[in-house]
């Protein structure tokens, strides 16, 4: 799964979220972590351990 371009998306507005399951939420993290805009990003945990990320400030 290619996270960077997914995380580039969420910044641009191209996707206004996207959700993740639990069992890959670590991988989708550990790309956050080295993302250069990861200020813009949020994630809302759903029950069940699934996390659903959105951009927020991105000033557009």
């Amino acid at each position: 799964m290619d996270y960077q371009k997914i995380l580039d998306q969420l910044v641009s507005g191209e996707l206004k979220e996207y959700k993740v399951e639990a069992k890959d939420a670590y991988d989708l993290q550990k790309t956050i972590r080295n993302y250069g805009k990861r200020q813009y990003i949020t994630g809302r945990a759903e029950r069940g351990g699934a996390i659903v990320y959105t951009a927020i400030n991105t000033g557009k």
